[in-house]
């Protein structure tokens, strides 16, 4: 008889270990699994070690933290537009000045700008909104290479952690602009899109601006990708690829009701 075999036998002679049974708080633990030391007693048990600083249940309330402190800072800013795109992109480069623009024109409307508060296409962003005296929001993360918050950010907070910080892109924003940018770029339009294709937002309108920089991959997902089944056809209302600023933030802003009317002098809140 194989190992397997006997384990077997061990188990059905054994039986279920439901009389082994600990608690403690909503966690359940049998046989083996059942600890040897109580929650109480380790609270109040003397310890020179921090090791437990670093562990996963400490983690956790930084992560919670993280979430009461976002949705603290972004609960009033009212109506709301992500921006996207690379921190590499230069002063001089055309899609600087570009996300400048839409920046303006989306804080001159009234709506908040937001972006990962960092350089390049995010400063542009910010610097624009700045400069319409409106509201601009820089949500940065905690990254060897990143200097902090970009100088045109008003309201700015830094995140440990990515999934805290798209979630706060998403709950706040009713809608987007994307400029080109690399896997971060690409990593916050596909987790946009794969939220509102699976119903757990509500349908935000995406525009990318570039389309030279966006058509191969735009062709590659309603060619191979939609052709074997892996995705259905693509929302020409949600995802919209433009090569003008004022259409990018007509499309960003049409997810927001009544905004096209706000007085452009209402940016400044």
């Amino acid at each position: 008889m194989g190992d397997y075999e006997e384990a077997l036998r061990a188990d059905s002679e054994r039986g279920p270990l439901e009389e082994e049974v600990y608690h403690r708080g909503p966690v359940l633990f049998r046989g083996r699994m059942i600890p040897t030391d109580n929650t109480y007693a380790n609270l109040i048990a003397p310890d020179s070690s921090t090791g437990w600083l670093h562990e996963d249940p400490w983690r956790v309330l930084r992560i919670q933290a993280e979430f009461v402190d976002g949705f603290g800072a972004l609960a009033e800013i009212g109506p709301a537009v992500s921006i996207f795109g690379s921190a590499r992109t230069s002063h001089i480069d055309a899609m600087y000045h570009a996300a400048r623009e839409a920046g303006y024109k989306v804080a001159a409307k009234g709506a908040a700008v937001i972006t990962g508060g960092g350089p390049g296409i995010m400063e542009a962003a910010n610097r624009g909104a700045s400069i319409a005296g409106g509201t601009s929001v820089g949500l940065g993360i905690e990254l060897p290479f990143e200097k902090g918050l970009n100088k045109y950010v008003n309201l700015g907070m830094t995140f440990r952690y990515f999934f805290v910080r798209k979630t706060m892109f998403v709950k706040y924003s009713r809608g987007a602009i994307i400029f080109p940018g690399g896997f971060g770029t690409m990593d916050e339009m596909f987790e946009l899109l794969t939220l509102v294709q699976t119903h757990k937002v509500a349908k935000t309108p995406v525009a990318l601006v570039g389309s030279a920089y966006w058509d191969g991959l735009l062709s590659w997902l309603s060619g191979p990708v939609r052709e074997s089944g892996m995705i259905g056809d693509l929302d020409p209302a949600m995802l919209h690829v433009t090569d003008d600023v004022d259409e990018a933030v007509s499309v960003a802003l049409s997810g927001i009701e009544g905004i096209g009317t706000s007085d452009a002098n209402g940016a400044g809140r």
